[in-house]
């Protein structure tokens, strides 16, 4: 008799947008327990800053990869899926569905796909490359990238140098470009049975409840966390959450507050939109508005129990 794998629900999708309460409310019906995929959740001291779920929600459904990790610390994909992965077993081991919640697009298809065996770091040939587009800019680096690899290109932002860096890295470790190792990889797919849902919402109601997450974030102390975190040393990974920079320059005095929240709401709302971008390349998901109720979605997918 052949065993039904075990089941696994992904609830992702763009920043503001609901995923918490949606997810928490998805995980109360089928048993579920939630693993944050949010590449700034996993750090302590960032409470408001990476928008951790409310106290009720964590209250109401067990959360798993929250505040667990120190700023100064890295934290990638490869990080993420490992500790996914274990925790994932573990819920399920128990008897229990888990649900992966987040907006790290990234991670959630590293979850998925799989990560391909990745080589060693070159730190030489890394500052060297770093170097390069502190001096001149990510477009130069981004062309050496486009030449050796357009397809990887093609899928990521121009200015994302981390990712361009290391897919230099690779082809100089390998001799062969990232997209080729990829399909390489094992992911989830044979193993579990997987669900997929992004949730969205109307353009305007989506950019309306970022303006208004944003203001509650100052009203609940986003300067003084960020004053607490300018404080110790941040990893690359840490400091790129959305709102260090803007509030360290008000801090700074280079800006003024009500700067420093218009350009926190801008850039949150252009970071929706890049995320979007993203999550439209997810084939196998379905999309949903954000205030379809539970139960069409547990009927959807035979999740009741």
């Amino acid at each position: 008799m052949k065993q039904n794998k075990p089941k696994m629900v992904f609830i992702l999708g763009p920043t503001g947008v609901g995923k918490s309460e949606f997810a928490a409310r998805l995980a109360k019906k089928i048993k579920g327990e939630i693993i944050s995929c949010d590449s700034m959740q996993v750090y302590k001291g960032m409470k408001v800053l990476s928008q951790y779920p409310p106290p009720k929600l964590l209250a109401a459904v067990p959360h798993h990869l929250v505040g667990i990790l120190k700023p100064s610390e890295e934290w990638s994909a490869a990080d993420f899926v490992k500790a996914a992965k274990k925790t994932a077993d573990d819920i399920i081991l128990r008897g229990k569905i888990p649900v992966i919640t987040g907006g790290t697009g990234l991670y959630a298809r590293a979850f998925i796909e799989g990560l391909f065996p990745s080589p060693p770091k070159d730190e030489k040939f890394r500052k060297k490359i770093y170097k390069e587009a502190e001096k001149s800019g990510s477009a130069k680096i981004y062309d050496k990238l486009k030449k050796i690899d357009p397809v990887y290109a093609a899928k990521i932002h121009p200015n994302d140098v981390r990712r361009i860096v290391r897919a230099l890295e690779v082809y100089k470790l390998t001799g062969r470009p990232i997209s080729a190792q990829h399909p390489e990889t094992k992911g989830l797919r044979g193993e579990y049975d997987i669900s997929v849902f992004i949730l969205n919402r109307k353009r305007e109601e989506l950019y309306d409840r970022i303006n208004r997450r944003v203001d509650e974030m100052f009203d609940a102390g986003l300067v003084r966390e960020v004053e607490k975190l300018g404080r110790g040393r941040l990893s690359k990974t840490a400091k790129a959450v959305l709102g260090y920079k803007e509030v360290s320059d008000y801090i700074d005095g280079r800006i003024t507050l009500s700067v420093a929240k218009d350009f926190l709401k801008m850039n949150t709302r252009r970071y929706a939109k890049r995320q979007l971008t993203w999550f439209r390349r997810e084939k196998s998901a379905k999309w949903v508005d954000a205030d379809t109720r539970i139960n069409k979605i547990l009927k959807s997918q035979n999740l009741e129990r």
